[in-house]
């Protein structure tokens, strides 16, 4: 099933081990990388966001996440970051829970016998929520951050109806996101990494965008089917998905635990909040 490539060492806090996988689905080679720390309790697999890469998340969140002996495994979906596939374009939505699936396998693969916790982000937010909702699993329990449920702005109608259209005649067209560097976080400096960033895109196409937001207004209205423990965390200054989504979808679960962060922005991660995020994040898995 997959493909192991030789990673280069290197040291990161107990960012000890650093090796990387391939693998195939849907004619697409999609790039996978993962993380040890010297005693592995729990294994987190990580789907990054809309037009970024699961290396944007090595020095904010996974070095803490190992520090306190989870273990991360990540893959760049379709057309993001180091896999392959046109730019902003997926085969369809089925397609991205497909590659949580394998990247899971992998998971269990690397670490036999240990409990494996679903962590999206954004766009990855909405896809985990919905792998949680919609696929058999063995998963201990989830995280979204600032997950896609409904954004936080209103496109404007002549572009939504456009979309809809190409949805149908040229759903791999990709169109730019018109995504604002500057919303992404308040510290200034990475935003400049954002925009300095190579293997960041503004490009999307309806196959990814369209069926990514119904998978967001779905998965507010099964939050009731909700199984599995899950953490979600948004900002409320966060002017690129709706955090009042999420707060809908937690009234509506019985299993979800909500934290807002006041006037954080969409990567809080790499907000001014930083530090209280991660220790939320860590405090929970700890307790579960």
């Amino acid at each position: 099933m997959f493909d192991q490539g030789k990673g280069n060492a290197r040291s990161a806090g107990k960012l000890t081990m650093e090796n990387t996988f391939t693998f195939n689905l849907h004619d697409i080679e999609l790039q996978g990388q993962y993380w040890t720390p010297e005693s592995v309790k729990g294994v987190i697999v990580l789907i990054h966001g809309m037009g970024e890469h699961m290396l944007r998340h090595e020095k904010s969140v996974m070095p803490h996440l190992v520090d306190s002996g989870y273990a991360v495994v990540a893959m760049d979906l379709y057309g993001h970051g180091r896999s392959k596939g046109k730019r902003g374009h997926c085969p369809s939505y089925k397609s991205l829970l497909d590659a949580v699936d394998y990247t899971i396998a992998k998971a269990k693969e690397l670490f036999p016998q240990k409990e494996i916790y679903l962590y999206g982000h954004s766009m990855g937010g909405n896809i985990a929520i919905n792998y949680v909702l919609n696929q058999s699993h063995t998963l201990k329990g989830a995280i979204a951050t600032s997950p896609l449920l409904r954004l936080a702005f209103s496109p404007p109608k002549w572009k939504m109806t456009f979309g809809k259209i190409l949805l149908h005649i040229a759903p791999s067209l990709t169109l730019p996101s018109e995504l604002d560097a500057k919303f992404i976080t308040r510290d200034l400096n990475e935003v400049k990494r954002y925009e300095e960033d190579v293997l960041i895109h503004d490009r999307i196409s309806p196959m990814y965008s369209f069926p990514m937001f119904e998978a967001g207004k779905q998965a507010i209205r099964k939050a009731n089917e909700l199984q599995i423990p899950m953490l979600v965390l948004h900002g409320t200054g966060d002017r690129i998905t709706d955090y009042q989504g999420s707060q809908d979808f937690c009234k509506n679960a019985n299993n979800a635990q909500l934290e807002l962060f006041e006037n954080g922005y969409h990567e809080l991660h790499h907000d001014l909040c930083k530090e209280e995020f991660i220790k939320t994040i860590i405090k929970w898995l700890d307790n579960m």
